[in-house]
C-alpha cells in the first residue's frame, strides 16, 4: 500500500511539474523602428503564430506581451514599409529591436490619412493632419519634387494668397498666425522663388503635423495653426547618396555612420537658378532674377542605451530682383533687390528612464535676416534697407506612456526675442541720412502639461493648459498718443532691462471624441492661444519691408477662441474616409492697417494700424480613398474670414467699424486629387484647385486734384478677383534596382504647372487714364483704368531626374 502510495505521489508531483513547465510563460517586447530615422513608429501591426496573437505598437513603437515558452513565427507590417518576418524560440525574456525598411516599390497611396486604419475615428485630436516619410514621398509633385507647403493647400481650410504667397493661411487666418516649425526651430519666410516652393530641404524632412483645431499645448503663440515638421535622424550603418537634377532645382543628400552604431551624420542641400526660364513663361519678367539654396545638416550621437544627442543645422538664401520703380526719399532706383537669409541650429537630449518615460531637453536659434537693396541710378552705389528676427528658446518636456488608457507631458519654455526693426545704409549717397530704429527685446516664460484619457472604449479625452508670461524690456521707448488727434502727446524712456510691459495668460485646450459605433464617431474641441508676435503689412504676402513687431502697452497680444465640432465615419472595411467638420475662431486685438499706412523705417508703427476685431466660421466636407489602383481625395469648403474696426476716432475706423472681408476670405474652396497606378513602375497624378478671388479695395469715388484723378476709398475689400482655379499634372517612371547593380536605383518625374495656363490675377491695381480712346470698350468714361497683375499665364514644366545609391 505504501508503495502504491509513492508512485501516486510521484505521479502527482511529476505531472504537477510537467504542467508547470509547460505553462511557464515569458515577456516578448518589442521595439520598431524606422530604420532611416530611428524614431518609433506607432500602430505598427504585429502578428504572432501559432498564438493568433499579436498587437498594434503604441506612440513609440512599444509593445509587450505575456506568451508560454514555444517558437514562434513574428510579422511585422506597417503601411510604406517592407514586411519583417523573424521565427524565435521563446524560453526566457526577450526584447525584439526590429528597425522596417521603406517598401521601394509599393504603389502610392493616399496620404491624407490617420496615423492608423481607425485612428480619424478614435482620436479626440481635431483638424490635425500627420504625414511620415514615405508618405510624403506620395505626395503630387509640384515642380518635380515633393513641397511641403504645396502639399498642405490640398488639405481642407489651408490656402495661400496665389500662386506667389510667402506661406499659408489656415481657416482664414493671416500669414503670421501660423506657427512654422522645422527641428522646433521657427521659420519666418518659409519660401523660395516668390512663394513657389516652401525652404524645407525635400529629403531632410522626416515628417509633417499640422495642426488646426484643438493645439497641443506644448505649442504656442499663434492663433491659427502649427506646422510642426522634423528632420529624419541618420540612423544607418552604411553610407547613402541620393538626390535630383531638375530644371527648376536640384539637390543632394548624403547619410553616413561617422562612428560605427554612435555617431552619424546627415547632409542635404538645394540649388535653384531660374533666371534664364522666367522671360519664358512671362514678358514682364524679362528683367526679374532669381535664385535660391536651403542646405540641412544633422548629427546624432548615442551615448548610451538610454540617451540621444543631436544638433541640426539649417541654413536657406534666396535672392531675386524685380524690375520696379521705387522711390526713397531723394533717390530711385529701377530695380529692386531683394535678399533673405536664414541660419537656424537646433541641440536635442533626449533620454529614456524607461520603454514609457523620457526627458527630452531642446536649445535653439533662429536669426532671420531680410534685406531689400535699391541700386542708384548711373551710379555704382547700393541703398540697402535691413532688419532682423533673432530667437533662442529653451525647451524642456517629460512625457510617459502611463498604460494604454492614458498618458501625460509636462513642460517648460523660455524664449527671447530680439528684434531690430529696421535700418537704411545710404552707402555713398550724400543727400540720404542714415536711419536705425531701435531693437525690441522681449522674454516669454511658459508652462504646459497636457493628459491623454481613454475612460472607457467609446470615448477619448485629451486636456491640456498652457500659461505664459510675456515681457517687454528695455531699451525702449514708449509713446503716448492723443485720443482726438492721435498726434504723440508723451515719450517714455526705458533703460536696458526695465520692464516696459507685462503680459500673462492661461490657454486651455480641450479634445473629446465619442464613437458611435466602430466607423463612426463624433468629436468636439475648443483652444485659446495668445500671439505676442505679429508681422504687420498691407498686401497680401509679406516683403522685407513689412515690420514684425512684438506686443507693447499700446499693441496688445492676438487671443484666439477656436470651436470645433465634427462627425467621421470609415466606409468599406476602413477603404473610405469621410469627414464633416465645422470650426469657429473668435479673435482679439487682430492687426490691421490704416489707410495710406506707409510702415517703411516708421519710429512708432502704431500711428499706421489699428487692432480690432475678427471672426473666422466654416465647414469643411472631406472624401478620402487611401487604396487600389485608383485612389485619390476630395474635399470642399465654405468659409468665411471677417475683421472689424472698434475705435472711436473717425480716422482709426476701417470700413466705418463694420465688418468686411479679410484679405484671406474664401468663401468657396475645392481640392481635388487623383492617383492612376497603372502598375509599378507608372504613377500618374491629378491635381485640381479652384477657389473664390481674393478680396481688394476698389475706389468708391474719384476726385480730380489740381489735373490729377485721385481715387477715393471708403470700403476695404469691397470686389473680388476673378474665380481662381488650376491644374497640375504629374508624372513618375520609376525603374527598379537593376541585376547588375542593385545598390542604384532611379526614376524620372515630370510635372505640369498649370496644365492649361490658367492667368490667375495675383492683384489688382488703378491708374489715371490720359488716353481716353486706349480700351474705351473696356472703360468707357472712366477717368481711371483698373489693371490685373499675373504672375503666370502659361504652363510651368518641369523635369527632375532622382536618384538614390546606397
Amino acid at each position: 500500500m505504501k508503495k502504491n502510495f509513492r508512485i501516486y505521489l510521484f505521479l502527482i508531483v511529476s505531472i504537477g511539474g510537467y504542467m508547470t513547465a509547460q505553462t511557464q510563460t515569458y515577456e516578448l517586447s518589442f521595439r520598431i523602428t524606422d530604420e532611416q530615422t530611428a524614431q518609433g513608429i506607432e500602430n505598427a501591426q504585429i502578428s504572432i503564430t501559432p498564438c493568433s496573437c499579436g498587437g498594434i505598437t503604441d506612440e513609440n513603437g512599444n509593445l509587450a506581451l505575456e506568451l508560454p515558452e514555444n517558437t514562434y513565427t513574428i510579422t511585422v507590417s506597417n503601411i510604406g514599409y517592407k514586411r519583417y518576418r523573424q521565427r524565435i524560440v521563446l524560453n526566457r525574456h526577450v526584447l525584439l529591436e526590429i528597425a522596417l525598411s521603406e517598401q521601394e516599390q509599393q504603389l502610392s497611396e493616399v496620404v491624407v490619412k490617420a496615423k492608423k486604419v481607425n485612428d480619424n475615428i478614435e482620436s479626440p485630436q481635431m483638424g490635425v493632419v500627420q504625414l511620415k516619410a514615405p508618405e510624403l514621398k506620395k505626395l503630387p509633385m509640384a515642380l518635380g519634387e515633393f513641397d511641403v507647403l504645396r502639399s498642405m493647400t490640398l488639405v481642407a481650410g489651408v490656402n495661400n494668397a496665389g500662386d506667389v504667397s510667402n506661406g499659408l493661411s489656415v481657416r482664414g487666418g493671416s500669414l503670421d498666425q501660423n506657427l512654422l516649425l522645422y527641428e522646433y526651430a521657427p521659420i519666418f519666410n518659409p519660401t523660395h522663388l516668390f512663394g513657389l516652393i516652401s525652404v524645407f530641404t525635400p529629403e531632410a524632412v522626416s515628417n509633417v503635423d499640422l495642426y488646426r483645431a484643438n493645439i497641443p499645448s506644448r505649442y504656442g503663440g499663434r492663433i491659427a495653426s502649427v506646422l510642426d515638421v522634423k528632420v529624419k535622424n541618420p540612423y544607418v550603418n552604411k553610407f547613402k547618396l541620393s538626390g535630383g537634377l531638375g530644371l527648376l532645382s536640384s539637390r543632394l543628400s548624403v547619410e553616413t555612420p561617422l562612428v560605427k552604431d554612435k555617431l552619424m551624420l546627415y547632409a542635404g542641400v538645394r540649388g535653384g537658378f531660374t533666371d534664364f526660364l522666367l522671360p519664358i513663361f512671362s514678358e514682364r519678367l524679362k528683367n526679374t532674377k532669381a535664385r535660391f539654396a536651403d542646405g540641412t545638416v544633422k548629427l546624432i550621437y548615442l551615448p548610451t542605451e538610454d540617451d540621444q544627442v543631436s544638433f541640426t543645422g539649417f541654413y536657406s538664401k534666396d535672392f531675386y530682383q524685380l524690375d520696379l520703380i521705387s522711390q526713397i526719399e531723394n533717390v530711385s532706383s529701377e530695380t529692386n533687390q531683394y535678399d533673405f537669409g536664414i541660419l537656424n541650429g537646433t541641440l536635442r537630449w533626449t533620454h529614456s528612464f524607461n520603454e514609457s518615460a523620457n526627458l527630452k531637453t531642446v536649445l535653439l536659434g533662429s536669426d532671420y535676416t531680410p534685406k531689400i537693396i535699391f541700386p542708384e541710378i548711373e551710379s555704382n552705389n547700393e541703398i540697402e534697407f535691413e532688419s532682423a528676427i533673432n530667437y533662442i528658446s529653451l525647451i524642456s518636456e517629460f512625457s510617459k506612456q502611463v498604460n494604454d488608457n492614458w498618458d501625460y507631458y509636462i513642460g517648460v519654455q523660455a524664449n527671447r526675442y530680439k528684434i531690430s526693426p529696421g535700418s537704411l545704409d545710404p552707402g555713398t549717397a550724400a543727400d540720404i541720412t542714415p536711419v536705425t530704429l531701435s531693437d525690441e527685446t522681449s522674454y516669454e516664460l511658459s508652462g504646459y502639461a497636457n493628459l491623454n484619457w481613454k475612460p472607457i472604449p467609446s470615448l477619448s479625452l485629451s486636456g491640456g493648459l498652457r500659461y505664459n508670461h510675456f515681457t517687454l524690456v528695455g531699451p525702449y521707448t514708449l509713446a503716448t498718443f492723443d485720443d482726438i488727434d492721435g498726434s504723440i502727446t508723451n515719450r517714455e524712456v526705458f533703460g536696458k532691462g526695465d520692464a516696459v510691459k507685462t503680459y500673462t495668460g492661461l490657454e486651455p485646450r480641450l479634445g473629446v471624441s465619442f464613437a458611435l459605433d466602430e466607423n463612426t464617431s463624433l468629436k468636439a474641441s475648443y483652444a485659446r492661444v495668445n500671439q505676442y508676435l505679429q508681422n504687420i503689412y498691407n498686401s497680401t504676402t509679406p516683403l522685407p519691408t513689412s515690420r514684425w513687431k512684438v506686443s507693447d502697452a499700446n499693441i496688445k497680444p492676438q487671443t484666439g477662441d477656436t470651436y470645433g465640432l465634427g462627425i467621421y465615419q470609415n466606409l468599406s472595411d476602413n477603404s473610405i474616409e469621410l469627414g464633416l467638420e465645422g470650426y469657429y475662431r473668435d479673435t482679439k486685438n487682430v492687426l490691421t492697417y490704416k489707410p495710406g499706412a506707409d510702415f517703411f523705417l516708421e519710429e512708432f508703427v502704431e500711428q499706421d494700424i489699428v487692432q480690432g476685431k475678427g471672426q473666422a466660421y466654416g465647414v469643411e466636407l472631406s472624401f478620402r480613398k487611401p487604396t487600389g489602383n485608383v485612389n485619390g481625395w476630395f474635399n470642399y469648403t465654405w468659409s468665411r474670414s471677417l475683421l472689424r474696426s472698434v475705435n472711436e476716432r473717425v480716422a482709426d475706423r476701417i470700413n466705418n467699424n463694420n465688418w468686411f472681408a479679410s484679405d484671406f476670405d474664401r468663401p468657396h474652396v475645392f481640392n481635388g486629387t487623383i492617383n492612376f497606378e497603372k502598375d509599378k513602375y507608372n504613377t500618374v497624378s491629378f491635381n485640381f484647385t479652384a477657389q473664390t478671388g481674393r478680396p481688394f479695395t476698389a475706389p468708391n469715388a474719384t476726385v480730380d486734384v489740381d489735373g490729377i484723378t485721385v481715387p477715393i476709398f471708403l470700403e476695404r475689400n469691397n470686389a473680388r478677383l476673378p474665380l481662381y482655379h488650376r491644374l497640375d499634372f504629374s508624372w513618375n517612371v520609376h525603374f527598379s534596382k537593376s541585376k547588375k547593380n542593385k545598390r542604384w536605383q532611379n526614376d524620372w518625374t515630370f510635372t505640369i504647372y498649370n496644365v492649361y495656363g490658367r492667368r490667375n490675377p495675383i492683384n489688382t491695381y488703378y491708374t489715371q487714364r490720359i488716353d481716353f480712346a486706349e480700351n474705351s470698350e473696356i472703360f468707357r468714361s472712366s477717368p481711371l483704368g483698373a489693371y490685373e497683375i499675373a504672375l503666370l499665364n502659361s504652363p510651368l514644366i518641369s523635369l527632375t531626374y532622382n536618384f538614390k545609391f546606397q
